[in-house]
């Protein structure tokens, strides 16, 4: 049988639950990336570039502006940058020296309604 029933009266079942949770790997990695406080900035300030005049660019931030916002190295910024970028939260274009980063709301909504079903 594919339901548990415990001593309270509910059932589980295991296989639904095992199936959602296979079906979701890429928001594991964004809540992965979401859980550093400093990558959590970095979003932050790249969402308030985005209609602040400024702004290396229109709705893009240049590496450059997010080292000197956060007063890290710039390994240390490329490094969170990549972790954001690889969990869709984000989206890089180089230009010549430097990256600009664009903050990707679509996948930010997906992880919002992720939470919202449970």
């Amino acid at each position: 049988m594919n339901s548990r029933a415990d001593d309270c009266g509910c059932a589980v079942s295991a296989a639904s639950a095992k199936r959602a949770v296979a079906e979701e790997p890429e928001v594991d990695e964004i809540f992965k990336a979401l859980a550093s406080s400093q990558r959590r900035e970095l979003l932050r300030i790249i969402a308030a570039s985005t209609s602040v005049d400024g702004a290396c660019c229109a709705a893009d931030v240049c590496a450059c502006k997010l080292a000197e916002a956060l007063d890290l190295a710039p390994s240390t910024i490329s490094h969170h940058m990549g972790v954001l970028v690889s969990a869709g939260l984000v989206s890089s274009e180089k230009r010549g020296l430097w990256v600009y980063y664009r903050l990707e709301r679509e996948t930010l909504a997906k992880a919002a309604n992720g939470l919202i079903s449970l």
